[in-house]
């Protein structure tokens, strides 16, 4: 159907409340439990620095908005190892359902079907948002890029 979004969307509720969900995607060291190792500064304004990949530059994200607790918004301004990933907006929306826990929205605006790693990209989000992130906020432990829960997944779907 024209004008129907195949932007990446996932959406977890977590048994956390908004405010930590806010905090693991704004806090570098909690980025970094849940998703990659990270430099820089996660609130609106900032830049963050992802050294995913050895031998290249990091993954560089803007931070367009970072409100307390409900909305986090980067646009990816360089990333040379996933060059369609250039000017792509991964967006995280936070709605509180109660003081404990929350539904987390996740969006990667112009991850789309055009995309040659769309499949790739989405099995991977759906892992660090709805297993690694969505379990570090509720106490546990993360699984983020290159941990041993991580590259289980991927040579499992390697496998398949």
């Amino acid at each position: 159907m024209p004008g129907t979004s195949t932007d990446y969307l996932t959406t977890a509720r977590v048994n956390a409340p908004a405010d930590v969900v806010f905090d693991h995607v704004t806090i570098t060291k909690r980025i970094t439990a849940w998703w990659s190792p990270v430099t820089g500064s996660g609130l609106t304004g900032g830049e963050l620095r992802f050294p995913m990949v050895a031998d290249q530059p990091p993954l560089l994200v803007r931070v367009d908005e970072a409100t307390r607790p409900r909305i986090v918004r980067w646009t990816v301004l360089e990333c040379t190892f996933m060059e369609d990933w250039v000017g792509t907006q991964p967006t995280f929306t936070i709605t509180a359902l109660d003081d404990t826990s929350c539904e987390l929205s996740f969006e990667h605006r112009g991850l789309d079907d055009e995309l040659e790693c769309k499949e790739m990209c989405s099995r991977s989000w759906d892992h660090f948002i709805g297993t690694s992130l969505r379990e570090l906020a509720e106490g546990g432990p993360g699984a983020p890029n290159r941990s041993p829960r991580d590259l289980a997944r991927r040579a499992a779907e390697e496998n398949a």
